[in-house]
């Protein structure tokens, strides 16, 4: 359809996706005080009026930030690597290599931080780990029969997957993600 003339061309709307994505870089950035509307807005180059037309305030944006984070960062890589098939180890290599990414990991990051001062984010985040403890629990059990060795392993195997950055230490003869990835590996060998 033809615009009339002297209209107004109509301007692109910012999609509730990229304010969610200018909020968790945000959250990534600098916890949930870094997640202000007015500073999303200037990041996004738009003005904050389209921001209440998705969120009824920072709040609800705060919310949607953790569904994002919950189903970016567990239940979407979770059900891949169900679908992708494989044994259970093959399940929790996949599950460690989509997780491993650093955009991915700094949310999580962020989250655990927040969490530790705000009981309600605590408490999703407890739930959220255990999602990810019952998923290497599942694993584990089908090739380690001993309950305490399985809760071991899966205790590892996660300790591994949230401090892996945080390891400052040198490892002779290999990169930090080599001595990791061989961790993991030790983990995954059936018992003797």
């Amino acid at each position: 359809m033809d615009q009339e003339v002297g209209a107004i061309p109509a301007v692109a709307r910012t999609t509730r996706a990229r304010w969610i994505e200018a909020g968790l870089a945000a959250l990534a950035e600098g916890g949930p005080d870094a997640v202000r509307v007015e500073q999303l807005a200037a990041r996004l180059g738009v003005t904050k009026g389209g921001f209440y037309g998705y969120f009824d305030g920072r709040p609800a944006l705060l919310a949607e930030l953790l569904d994002e984070w919950e189903r970016r960062c567990t239940r979407e890589i979770i059900a891949r690597a169900d679908a992708e098939g494989g044994d259970a180890a093959d399940r929790i290599r996949r599950v460690g290599q989509l997780s491993s990414s650093d955009d991915l990991h700094r949310i999580d990051l962020a989250v655990r931080a927040w969490a530790r001062h705000d009981e309600s984010v605590a408490a999703r985040l407890r739930r959220i780990d255990n999602e990810r403890m019952d998923f290497l629990r599942r694993a584990f059990s089908t090739f380690v029969a001993d309950p305490a060795e399985v809760e071991a392993r899966s205790t590892l195997m996660f300790a591994l997957a949230i401090g892996r950055h945080f390891i400052a230490a040198d490892h002779p003869g290999h990169t930090t993600s080599d001595a990791v990835a061989r961790a993991a590996e030790h983990l995954l060998r059936p018992p003797q």
